[in-house]
């Protein structure tokens, strides 16, 4: 943080927060003027505390923070927005989790950032107001990436520089693009990419969100370009993600309810 005030107010939506003692709370949260903001919440843990329920994961909340000798301390909070919706069941609670895990890992205390914080709050409201998980989550990975400065190549080889064309393809999450067959050689730790994934990941970068959620994508392409950005974040972060672990631990059950009518047509020669 910068200044010499002995107190302060911002804006911030809460990404974590763990025990700390015997009444209070460590509380991590991301401001869009001071960044990335580690803070005491001092007997938040009593039941006579009134700033509890103000500092619940993923809440918007209106923060009074005076300066502390090792850790600034919450003296008052005031929720703005709590995203109920966001609570109401295990998947909204993982999607909304994964989405302040990133924004958590990308960003540093002393450097707020507010088309980040705009971002953080557009995606949480598109999850709370139940949009499409799938595309709500890769339009956010893109634009974050893009506002800190690791935009991923899609149009020309990060090798040769050459124009990406329709043919066999690879996506290097170590090089941050994609690579053409003849930049393919002698790279290791590549990644087949299809060319149906390039075009959802190429619309994605280029569109606002409402074009970007419009296509229907088949799950099979849903998984595969989930699965280069997320290799492609892993390689930035040094790091994998938690969220994403058990986000398909409780999706399983509703990926095989959605390939399962495919399967049984492919069995009985039907067109589904």
């Amino acid at each position: 943080m910068s200044g010499r005030e002995r107190i302060f107010r911002t804006e911030a939506v809460i990404l974590r927060r763990q025990d700390l003692g015997e009444a209070d709370r460590l509380v991590v949260a991301y401001s869009p003027d001071r960044g990335k903001l580690r803070l005491v919440a001092k007997g938040v843990r009593r039941l006579t505390s009134r700033k509890a329920g103000h500092l619940e994961p993923f809440s918007r909340t209106a923060l009074l923070i005076a300066r502390g000798r090792e850790l600034d301390i919450i003296s008052q909070a005031d929720a703005l927005e709590t995203y109920p919706a966001l609570l109401a069941d295990l998947q909204r609670v993982g999607q909304a989790s994964y989405v302040v895990e990133l924004i958590d890992r990308f960003t540093l205390e002393e450097g707020g950032s507010r088309p980040a914080y705009a971002l953080l709050l557009q995606t949480l409201t598109r999850l709370a107001e139940g949009r499409s998980a799938a595309a709500v989550l890769r339009f956010y990975e893109l634009r974050l990436l893009e506002l800190m400065g690791y935009r991923p190549e899609f149009f020309r080889c990060v090798q040769c520089g050459s124009e990406i064309r329709p043919e066999r393809q690879s996506f290097a999450p170590a090089l941050g693009g994609v690579l053409c067959p003849r930049g393919h050689q002698g790279q290791p730790m590549t990644r087949p990419l299809s060319l149906e994934a390039l075009k959802v990941l190429r619309h994605y970068q280029r569109s606002g969100f409402e074009a970007a959620a419009a296509p229907q994508v088949s799950p099979a392409v849903r998984r595969e370009v989930e699965g280069h950005l997320e290799a492609y974040l892993n390689h930035l972060l040094e790091r994998r993600l938690n969220s994403p672990r058990f986000l398909r631990q409780i999706q399983e059950p509703d990926e095989a309810m959605e390939t399962a009518p495919a399967a049984a047509a492919e069995s009985t020669g039907a067109t589904p």
